[in-house]
């Protein structure tokens, strides 16, 4: 199939025609149709398959067919915004202007993009004099919005480009946003070339009976891309990198590494090793950023070490070679990495480095993308690691539960086994069963054992079961069935032991006139108890009067004790100025001060 087959017009077919570009990739020939009809569309490929082509082509055509067919703006009035194109990064950004700049050459359709990083100034001035076509990141997008130099209620098309990685970047929430403010009616296009369900849901809240295309699984690598994993340690990867880079059939070679340090640490190991390289990340500004891409581009660097920020969809021609010098520990950014290479039907080589620490996500990425890494040990920095396998699937797992509707089985059937075999061991017969003791015999004779009535052994003081309840004494607390003892004022040992002799009042809060303590045991005979001090009757408790009167009248023994000492003591009166003694050494000089003495020549100087 050619383009000329897809019902582009004639301005379209010559710039393709001048770029190149002949034949179109399968996820253009599915998604340019059903988009050039005004249809929504769900597209989900690898990258590095034609996607921004299969959205700029039909768009392109559609506003110029609208731009025909309407009036032109009258004098003062600038141009609508009629499609809008969101990116997640700068770099994608920039590349898709260009796309739209080189398909839409033999039209009269302006495009603007937008992005963070830079002055907004050159940016304001384009969106004042005009745009057909915005592309644009969600925050520049939104603090202009704010400002009031976008305008996006005569939209017509919305295209969400590379939307899973608007997720892992966090910028979900501002694409929610920027959605919220847009025209309800609309055509939308969302590309992804992974589907997370928070994707899913979003894709399904904003599309009305989307086409979706769908033109290799998620999360495949391109087939035209050859791969290897080198095991190495850690600290020989800077070698190995330098030795691979002296073999001149590597062109041109896109370095990753998972951080910003690590990427201006690799890139000057290649500088001070003779190959020309350049750092590219998130903590450099735009000029630089657009000024080492653009030098790669045109051959005066060899190699471009960049963080994850590259990954997607950054076109270089003639890329022969990917290099992870750091494996990254989510499998997709895999996948976007290697797609950097092996573009539009290209060939590419994608070499990985992986020391012991990255094996989890070496088989991480196996097991998302269902194919084993060849590994390459052909090299003179080996290291002995042992390269994971596919993870083998998990049987399914059988349900014993029953079906909807069906009667649960009863007995040992429903615990241990299926139904059968509780119908086995209802249909036995009464012969064959193992008889169960009867709880009612008692091996040693006795009938109606019973925990509560049984008999204990006579104790002294003790009761036999069936004898009535003693009553209970304070402090006591005796097990359920067994016969209960009778206590002793404040005591707590058990019946049949002999009481210690307590302290002088202890345990004295009833008289001795009291009924329940009439009864006692043989070995517990009545005891001779203390007499009080001061005049009370052993038996009779001090009344609060008593103890009141007698610590008011020790508290006032104190007070006079205390007063007395105060007037036996005899504090020396301190002196007064005028009798303190003078010291002849330290005053020298003539003179007489207020108590008589000399007056000293610093204090006439004073007072002068």
């Amino acid at each position: 199939m050619l383009f000329k087959d897809l019902s582009l017009i004639e301005p379209l077919l010559r710039a393709l025609e001048a770029e190149g570009y002949e034949r179109p990739t399968p996820i253009q020939q599915q998604a340019i149709p059903p988009v050039l009809e005004g249809r929504d569309l769900l597209g989900c490929a690898q990258t590095g398959t034609g996607k921004t082509a299969a959205f700029a082509l039909p768009i392109l055509q559609l506003l110029h067919q609208e731009k025909q067919t309407s009036m032109p703006p009258q004098g003062g009035q600038r141009r609508p915004v009629k499609a809008l194109i969101l990116t997640p990064t700068r770099e994608l950004a920039l590349q898709i202007s260009e796309s739209f700049q080189a398909y839409g050459s033999n039209l009269h359709l302006r495009n603007t993009v937008i992005f963070g990083g830079v002055g907004q100034t050159p940016q304001t001035d384009a969106l004042r004099r005009g745009t057909d076509i915005l592309v644009a990141t969600p925050g520049r997008l939104l603090d202009l919005m704010n400002q009031g130099f976008v305008d996006l209620r005569q939209l017509s098309i919305f295209v969400l480009d590379e939307a899973d990685r608007m997720l892992d970047m966090g910028f979900i929430h501002d694409v929610r946003k920027v959605i919220a403010k847009l025209p309800q009616k609309r055509q939308t296009l969302f590309f992804s070339a992974t589907m997370p369900p928070e994707i899913a849901t979003l894709a399904d809240s904003i599309l009305h009976e989307p086409v979706k295309v769908e033109v290799a699984p998620p999360a495949t690598t391109a087939e035209l891309v050859q791969q290897k994993v080198f095991f190495v340690q850690k600290q020989d990867k800077k070698n190995l990198l330098i030795h691979l880079m002296k073999d001149p059939a590597i062109k041109s070679a896109l370095i990753f590494t998972r951080t910003k340090h690590g990427a201006n640490r690799v890139a000057g190991d290649l500088t001070k090793a003779g190959i020309r390289a350049e750092a590219i990340h998130g903590n450099k500004s735009q000029s630089a950023r657009v000024a080492a891409l653009s030098n790669f581009k045109n051959g005066r660097n060899r190699a471009l070490v960049a963080t994850d920020i590259a990954a997607r969809g950054i076109d270089i021609d003639d890329l022969s070679h990917v290099i992870n010098f750091e494996l990254p520990n989510i499998p997709e950014t895999y996948v976007h990495r290697i797609g950097r290479t092996g573009r539009a039907g290209a060939s590419g080589i994608a070499y990985s480095f992986c020391e012991a620490e990255e094996l989890p996500y070496l088989k991480d990425i196996q097991k998302i993308t269902g194919q084993i890494v060849p590994v390459e040990t052909d090299h003179p920095f080996a290291a002995d690691l042992t390269a994971p396998g596919l993870p083998t699937p998990r049987p399914a797992k059988q349900s014993n539960k029953p079906g909807k509707g069906a009667r649960p089985q009863q007995g040992f059937a429903r615990r241990n086994g299926p139904a059968q075999e509780d119908a086995e061991l209802v249909e036995a017969p009464v012969s064959d069963r193992i008889p169960l003791p009867s709880r009612k015999e008692d091996r040693d004779g006795d009938f109606n054992r019973n925990r509560r009535k049984k008999r204990r052994p006579n104790k002294p003081g003790g009761q036999f079961a069936g004898e009535s309840r003693p009553q209970r004494e304070p402090g006591g607390g005796q097990r359920s069935g067994e016969p209960r003892p009778q206590r002793e004022p404040g005591g707590g040992q058990r019946s049949g032991e002999p009481r210690p002799q307590s302290q002088a009042g202890s345990g004295q809060r009833f008289g001795q006139g009291d009924q329940r303590f009439e009864k006692r045991r043989p070995e517990q005979a009545q005891r001779q108890e203390r007499p009080r001090q001061g005049n009370q009757d052993s038996s009779e408790r001090p009344s609060k009067a008593d103890i009141a009167n007698e610590m008011r009248r020790r508290f006032s023994s104190i007070l006079e004790v205390s007063s007395i000492e105060k007037q036996d003591f005899k504090r020396k009166p301190k002196p007064r100025f005028e009798d303190r003694p003078f010291d002849q050494k330290k005053e020298k000089g003539g003179g007489e001060n207020r108590g008589g003495g000399q007056q000293t020549n610093s204090f006439k100087k004073k007072r002068r």
